[in-house]
């Protein structure tokens, strides 16, 4: 990438950021009464309470709802007991499935295809590929707007075709995904910051791994996190799956260049577990002790909390970590996005349940334990607040602070261009994971791994702009 491309594209990146409204309150800088600026941490917000909206039309029938186990238990038990009360006392039967999140994909493909199944099926990554089958939601998205403000920009370009102009979903949250690492381990070889940069994350991991014999992990399998580090290297590398206009640009220098990274990743910092590792594989490695560095969301470090509380307080957190351009751009490590089927036989009452809980952003927020972010942040004039003194009980308690500016090195699987069904086939398909390992496990060379998947985004590519739903 060139100097002016890496100057657009970190417009670009802050443009996708700059309505988050994240930073409006920034604890610690609380001003005294003559004036001067505080130290002073303000005192963390009680526990919200859940709200439970009047529907605008009389609601009947069953609601069934099926989505992921959620990474954090709270927030099922939370979710569940809020859905069923709610349908309580609108005079509606509300059910709600949940599935582990490598069956969720197979599950709604299975629903689809048989005409038949849930009212409202919530994924974790944009389900754009899914437009042909799901009700356009676009008055929906526009009564929440008007009702709850500004939202997050993520949340909208992973419910929302720029080509068709249809809203396929609704998101209601997204999740950042920071660096994971142990601190001591990593201050035993001097970086007690952890890495800042891909580089500082291959020789700190290098050195880690002979200090301690403790590897790193970065998946390359079917799973969810092998595909945002696969993107979040790609990006800071330069390099991309698509360009601005829809167009596969990713047989490139730089994307070979990324590839070859990885590989050396691999054989100098990791274990071949990272080929079969599934959405958990990484969790249960940093909470055993076994890894020193993840990429991930917050919920292993509340797993940790609880189930291992001594390495809960050597995990800390670092921002994206920066490439050769200068850059650094993690993927969002999840967006929260419901479909509503069109075989659904109660479309009014999924809409009026999608409002409620876009009421609740704060409860959920809560519930997940800052694993959720909020569709619309002005429902959550709390955030600031729970990141500088964590309400689950950090120790540092200013543990989540860097999660504040984190909409500021977050980026959409789209990247940067739109996340359009193309995309989500590249990323539910795995293509990217599949490039990496190639290489890695000396299948193949970088360029022969490289121009493969090239070959098959374009064949995804070019199926879905026959249809539509990609620009041309």
């Amino acid at each position: 990438m060139g100097q002016d491309q890496t100057r657009m594209s970190r417009r670009g990146l802050l443009r996708m950021a700059g309505a988050t409204g994240l930073g409006a309150m920034a604890a610690g800088h609380v001003p005294k009464e003559d004036g001067s600026p505080s130290t002073a941490v303000p005192p963390v917000p009680p526990a919200p309470t859940t709200a439970c909206l009047t529907p605008t039309t009389k609601l009947k029938g069953t609601l069934s709802i099926l989505q992921l186990s959620h990474y954090v238990p709270r927030y099922d038990r939370w979710f569940d007991a809020c859905a069923k009360e709610w349908g309580r006392r609108v005079g509606v039967d509300v059910s709600v499935d949940h599935v582990a999140p490598e069956r969720l994909v197979a599950r709604t493909t299975a629903e689809i295809a048989a005409g038949s199944g849930h009212d409202l099926i919530e994924w974790i990554s944009p389900p754009s590929q899914l437009e042909p089958d799901v009700v356009d939601l676009s008055d929906l998205h526009d009564e929440a707007v008007k009702r709850f403000g500004l939202e997050q920009p993520f949340c909208k370009k992973a419910s929302y075709n720029p080509s068709s102009n249809k809203y396929y979903g609704y998101g209601h949250a997204w999740v950042p995904d920071p660096g994971n690492y142990r601190k001591s381990l990593w201050s035993q070889v001097g970086m007690g910051e952890g890495p800042s940069t891909w580089e500082e994350l291959l020789e700190g991991g290098k050195a880690v791994k002979r200090k301690s014999n403790i590897p790193l992990g970065l998946g390359m399998s079917d799973e969810l996190d092998s595909n945002m580090a696969a993107l979040a290297l790609l990006w800071s590398y330069g390099a991309s799956v698509q360009n601005e206009l829809e167009q596969v640009v990713l047989n490139s220098p730089e994307t070979i260049a990324a590839v070859t990274y990885m590989a050396r990743l691999y054989k100098e910092t990791m274990t071949p577990e990272v080929f079969s590792w599934n959405s958990a594989s990484n969790n249960k490695g940093l909470i055993a002790g076994h890894l020193s560095y993840i990429l991930n969301a917050v919920s292993a470090y509340r797993t940790a909390q609880s189930d291992a509380p001594e390495i809960a307080n050597d995990i800390f957190f670092t921002p994206a970590l920066r490439g050769p351009t200068g850059l650094g751009i993690a993927c969002q490590h999840a967006v929260f996005v419901y479909v509503v089927p069109r075989f659904s036989k109660n479309v009014d009452a999924a809409k009026e349940f999608l409002l409620n809980l876009s009421a609740n952003d704060a409860v959920g927020t809560y519930q997940s334990e800052l694993y959720n972010f909020p569709a619309f942040p002005a429902e959550v004039p709390q955030l600031d607040q729970w990141v500088a003194t964590d309400p689950f009980g950090s120790r540092p308690s200013g543990k989540l602070e860097l999660l504040r500016g984190s909409a500021t090195w977050t980026a959409d699987i789209g990247y940067p261009g739109p996340p359009n069904p193309a995309v989500g086939e590249v990323v539910t398909g795995f293509v990217l994971p599949h490039m990496m390992a190639r290489v890695a496990q000396g299948k193949q060379s970088p360029t022969e791994s490289v121009a493969q998947a090239e070959a098959e985004a374009k064949s995804i590519f070019d199926k879905w702009r026959a249809r539509g739903l990609v620009g041309r």
